[in-house]
């Protein structure tokens, strides 16, 4: 499977790359915001990929970041959601901004995207609002699993309740619990973390 792609961008269209990759040409479907990121053609270009194999196509997508494939994978597990849905998706909203609204349960927003409707909206939501809850993503774009169970968990229910959200929550607390390491008091916890939140 091809897991990254590094060369020179060599053409791009309205949802495609051609990356040159020592003399080979590979046609990457991707995102407006990942075309964006890619820059002029003749440079430099750095893909994450998904390679999505069915009975009649073979298709590879391209990412700027590890966190946006991670999420169109998400994307693509919720049944009436393909390819280009996800894409539609990941052009109009972040990784973050879609991880935002599941975990928040803002169908609205993900309804913002082309082909999009509130019926499907509400499903990826819903479906998708458990992981979103439990995947935060870092500075770096790196998803970073939510603290469970003990004091962490309680220390982002913590959080949560002086109305942060709660992808913001568990990120922090988990910045703060490795920061502090595993014998802080829920007390140390939640006063890093309330920093870190806030930042």
């Amino acid at each position: 499977m091809i897991a990254k792609l590094t060369g020179v961008l060599d053409a791009t269209g309205p949802d495609w790359a051609v990356i040159d990759v020592g003399g080979v040409g590979y046609l990457v479907h991707c995102s407006t915001r990942t075309l964006d990121a890619l820059g002029s053609e003749g440079g430099e270009a750095r893909l994450f990929t998904d390679l999505q194999v069915s009975e009649n196509d073979m298709r590879l997508l391209g990412f700027a970041e590890a966190a946006e494939r991670d999420w169109f994978r998400l994307l693509t597990s919720v049944q009436g959601v393909g390819s280009k849905v996800a894409l539609a998706i990941l052009s109009v909203l972040s990784a973050g901004e879609v991880q935002a609204a599941c975990a928040g349960g803002d169908a609205a927003m993900v309804a913002r995207a082309n082909g999009v409707g509130p019926k499907l909206a509400g499903r990826i939501v819903n479906e998708l609002q458990d992981k979103a809850g439990a995947l935060t993503v870092a500075p770096g774009g790196v998803p970073v699993a939510a603290p469970k169970g003990g004091t962490s968990a309680d220390a982002v229910s913590a959080l949560e309740n002086l109305g942060f959200k709660p992808a913001i929550a568990a990120k922090a607390v988990a910045e703060a619990a490795g920061e502090l390491g595993e014998g802080a008091s829920e007390g140390e916890l939640i006063r890093v973390a309330l920093k870190k939140a806030a930042g």
